[in-house]
């Protein structure tokens, strides 16, 4: 029988999602949100949360509009996803997937489009 490693292996330190969709869902949560929490929900920097959003906004995947002195987003829950495996599915679905459970402060079900229609 081979050994089973220690937790500092390879194989431990692996997610299933990127911090560019932890992002994401972030603010599909709360469109308001400030990236500070974002970063300090998700264990990365304000700095590396600001860059993903700039990653996500020069993509299409959203847009950042000033209300007052905080920033809102708004996400196009149609854009494909970016890997070519993927890509016949809209970011939307990635959403949905994981938003679809949760619900919102009236107990309705979330809705991945919220931060779009809002």
């Amino acid at each position: 029988m081979g050994s089973m490693g220690n937790s500092t292996t390879r194989g431990d330190q692996w997610t299933f999602l990127t911090n560019h969709a932890r992002v994401l869902l972030a603010i599909a949560r709360d469109p308001q949100v400030r990236l500070r929490d974002v970063a300090a929900g998700i264990g990365i920097t304000e700095r590396a949360v600001q860059i993903i959003v700039a990653d996500l906004e020069a993509a299409g995947y959203l847009t950042r509009t000033r209300v007052g002195r905080r920033n809102r987003y708004t996400i196009d829950p149609s854009v494909a996803l970016r890997h070519p495996a993927e890509a016949g599915h809209p970011v939307g679905d990635l959403l949905g997937a994981f938003l679809h459970r949760e619900e919102t402060p009236d107990g309705a079900p979330a809705d991945p489009r919220t931060a779009a229609e809002a």
